[in-house]
């Protein structure tokens, strides 16, 4: 049978698993990509609201406002990234370390 289907080689297995700070960097993505749609949503909505406005200033100062918090939040998304290379490049000379965390136990 070995001759029939070749030699089966064992799928990629993480050798050296990190468990807890594996689970914290995927949360930390899902938070990023969700609060990207999230604000996605907002402009489509803030646009919306732009064409259905017809003049009133209601619906155009929601629209302004649904803007302004959006970018808010985009912005507030980018400087976490950006003060935690700056504080990691102030404190270890590396601008990465703060996103590449290692937990120390007995097993390292």
């Amino acid at each position: 049978m070995k001759d029939i289907f070749g030699t089966v080689k064992a799928p990629f297995i993480d050798e050296d698993p990190k468990g807890l700070v594996d689970l914290f960097n995927n949360l930390l993505r899902l938070l990023v990509v969700v609060g990207g749609i999230y604000a996605l949503l907002n402009f489509i909505i803030a646009g919306y609201s732009f064409m259905s406005a017809a003049g009133d200033p209601k619906k155009i100062e929601f629209a302004w406002a649904k803007i302004w918090q959006s970018m808010v939040g985009l912005m507030i998304i980018a400087a976490a990234f950006v003060l935690a290379a700056l504080i990691g490049k102030l404190l270890f000379n590396d601008t990465m370390i703060l996103f590449n965390v290692t937990i120390y136990g007995p097993g390292t």
